[in-house]
């Protein structure tokens, strides 16, 4: 009876986390421009906050920082301190170069006072993050980077060189959003990248979400000139992606739920290790996990 009343309290608890984390948090938030550091691009910070969590965060391609513009308020509410450099929007994208770029807005995060000068990041607490191209992106400045406590992919599209490649070197842990619905353009592999990743990782599919869902202009809008309203699917992965960061690059126990793979999420359906190597189209007996 215990087991159970406990089991109950857990999912319970989840439950409202995510509800909450779904919408606007509870700090005042400020934007500021990284443009005066030299590097093109937006910072979001809380009002204030003494030794926060910061991110640095990758843009799709062909997409602009602006169109993220409600999701990085919205980290900064729930006191994430965010910068997301505005480079690489051409038609053919340097990744390594928007991967360097992230690497610069982390040292500009944990060396300079933001906002008023009333917010101050923690050296210990950063993480990256980034949607599709970005997500990519996101992994290749976080291999080999000791200093790195999360990494938020939401929707990963191939990049070059490697992101999976890539993964393999990735010590911290990451979390993987992966579109739920079928794509009729393939841009990535979320599985073999969850596959390739050297430490732990969450593996969670949006429900009914495409690729194009989480930018708050989709590139099909773009390209044909009128789009539909995936607010409903952003809420999901915003709330699971902030839950995440906080859980990881904040370290806030009260969140970990969002960094365990088979806790649940509403609005999303967790995938396993053996059924994302399955979903690979080489032999599901040959192990791709490289040190597990």
């Amino acid at each position: 009876m215990h087991l159970i009343v406990k089991l109950f309290t857990v999912a319970d608890n989840l439950k409202t986390l995510t509800s909450n984390l779904s919408k606007r948090g509870p700090h005042r938030v400020m934007v500021g421009d990284l443009a005066f550091t030299g590097l093109p691009g937006k910072v979001y910070t809380p009002a204030e906050g003494n030794g926060i969590p910061g991110i640095a965060f990758a843009h799709d391609w062909r997409t602009p920082i602006e169109e993220y513009h409600a999701t990085l308020r919205h980290l900064a509410s729930w006191g994430i301190a965010v910068a997301a450099p505005d480079t690489e929007n051409g038609i053919v994208a340097d990744h390594r170069g928007l991967a360097n770029d992230l690497e610069t807005a982390l040292q500009i995060l944990a060396g300079v006072r933001l906002g008023e000068g009333k917010v101050v990041v923690h050296p210990k607490k950063l993480g990256v993050a980034g949607h599709g191209m970005g997500a990519g992106v996101a992994v290749l400045a976080a291999a080999g980077h000791d200093l790195i406590s999360g990494v938020g992919c939401v929707f990963p599209a191939t990049t070059a060189p490697s992101s999976s490649a890539a993964a393999t070197n990735v010590s911290a842990p990451g979390l993987v959003l992966a579109p739920g619905e079928d794509q009729w353009l393939d841009r990535g592999n979320p599985a073999r990248l969850a596959v390739q990743w050297k430490g732990d990782v969450v593996y969670r599919e949006v429900d009914k979400a495409d690729q194009g869902s989480f930018s708050e202009t989709t590139l099909l809008r773009r390209l044909a000139g009128f789009s539909s309203s995936k607010v409903k699917y952003q809420e999901v992965a915003r709330a699971a992606l902030t839950g995440f960061l906080l859980a990881t690059v904040g370290d806030d126990k009260k969140y970990s739920d969002f960094a365990d793979p088979t806790a649940t999420i509403k609005g999303t359906t967790n995938r396993d290790m053996e059924w994302l190597i399955k979903e690979l189209p080489e032999n599901p007996e040959h192990s791709l996990i490289p040190g597990k």
